[in-house]
């Protein structure tokens, strides 16, 4: 591998905002490594960017929040693949939108488990290996349910504010090893985002999105790219990004 050639690491690449980041960073000449958890989906990209891009892509089939999957899987990168310039830690997801005392304990787990400790065993591989290479940029995704709490939103928001708080700790502690930090925190974007909210319903999902035009992944994957691609000086730290007709998590212009 060329080392004039850069790496990116995704997280969640198979579809929405990961799939968006692995086509802009491969547009940019990036090297890949693609995790998911759906191995056809991770090939059929891997196909897709390398004829169209002449860029290397790796893919890794895991589930960020099973440990063990996490560290065999990274841990299996040769060491030129090692050399991690950009982290996305972009896999995370909600399920459920349910009142607090109605809540299942199952959607609870899951998304502590994807979007918090997920973050952190791949942040703590690849962090490791940034500081090595005396450099290197991670941006997280969070979400503007990191910001502020809205109703039924219990533990998916609170696991976005985890987010938020690592995000400030992570650059705290790597400020020494001149590792940048982004956290990227968007509103609605329309993905599939809702139907794993919804535990598949597409039409509750599509009812979401109906009366405004939500952002696209590849908005957020233009601004993740955007920060990444500062001069080395410059980091930004933290960006809320929404559609034009949401003013926050409560106020709205649906027409």
């Amino acid at each position: 591998m060329s080392v004039n050639v850069k790496t990116a690491l995704i997280t969640g690449a198979t579809a929405g905002i990961g799939e968006a980041c692995a086509n802009i960073y491969a547009e940019h000449g990036f090297n890949l490594i693609i995790t998911g958890r759906r191995a056809n989906r991770l090939q059929k990209l891997k196909e897709k960017l390398e004829s169209q891009f002449q860029v290397q892509v790796i893919t890794l089939n895991f589930d960020v929040s099973d440990k063990n999957a996490v560290e065999t899987q990274l841990n299996s990168l040769s060491s030129d693949f090692r050399k991690v310039d950009v982290l996305i830690n972009n896999a995370g997801l909600s399920q459920g939108l349910d009142d607090f005392q109605d809540a299942l304990l199952s959607d609870w787990e899951t998304m502590i488990d994807t979007n918090i400790k997920g973050l952190l065993y791949v942040s703590k591989i690849v962090s490791n290996w940034m500081i090595d290479n005396k450099k290197g940029h991670i941006v997280n995704l969070g979400s503007i349910a990191g910001k502020e709490v809205y109703a039924k939103g219990n533990v998916y928001c609170a696991t976005k504010h985890a987010v938020d708080a690592l995000s400030k700790s992570m650059r705290i502690d790597l400020l020494k090893h001149k590792i940048r930090v982004t956290a990227i925190h968007p509103g609605a974007v329309e993905t599939e985002f809702s139907e794993v909210r919804f535990h598949g319903d597409k039409k509750k999902a599509e009812k979401v999105y109906e009366g405004y035009r939500p952002l696209l992944a590849s908005d957020i994957a233009e601004t993740i790219y955007f920060a990444t691609s500062r001069p080395a000086h410059v980091n930004i730290n933290d960006l809320v990004i929404m559609p034009t007709v949401q003013a926050s998590a409560f106020y709205w212009d649906k027409g």
